[in-house]
């Protein structure tokens, strides 16, 4: 039981400073006017919203995350499991972003499929209807 207790992840707990930047984060996130762009090779990921003059850089292999706003670019770096955090959100909210892209994408070639199909399927019937005109007049 006492093992047990040892293994068991506790909930992380962030300090004033990164729940505030954690949130500045997730604020942006929800913005569908951020943009999210990655450098994945050089571990670096930025979001930017050109309406709310505001931008973030995230380093992750050196764990910094800087934000800039039209006064002010301030860079510091925290501990590991925070910036992990932010990216697992950062990554989800890209992931999400493309999924709608391609869902948005799948749902045009299933339209255009339909009215190929369709646009067939009344040739064919005009064809046919050609067809037996002149079998009749024949």
């Amino acid at each position: 039981m006492f093992m047990f207790n040892l293994l068991k992840r506790r909930p992380r707990v962030y300090s004033k400073i990164e729940n505030h930047i954690f949130g500045i984060i997730t604020e942006l996130l929800k913005l569908s006017s951020t943009d999210i762009n990655s450098d994945e090779l050089g571990g670096k990921y930025y979001l930017s919203n050109e309406e709310q003059h505001f931008k973030v850089t995230i380093m992750s292999n050196d764990y910094v995350i800087r934000l800039t706003n039209t006064r002010d670019s301030v860079a510091e770096k925290y501990e590991k499991a925070f910036v992990e955090d932010v990216l697992k959100a950062v990554k989800e909210e890209k992931h999400r972003r493309m999924e709608v892209v391609y869902d948005s994408i799948n749902n045009s070639i299933e339209k255009m499929a339909e009215r190929l199909h369709n646009t067939l399927i009344e040739s064919n019937e005009l064809e046919t209807q050609k067809v037996r005109h002149l079998e009749k007049t024949s």
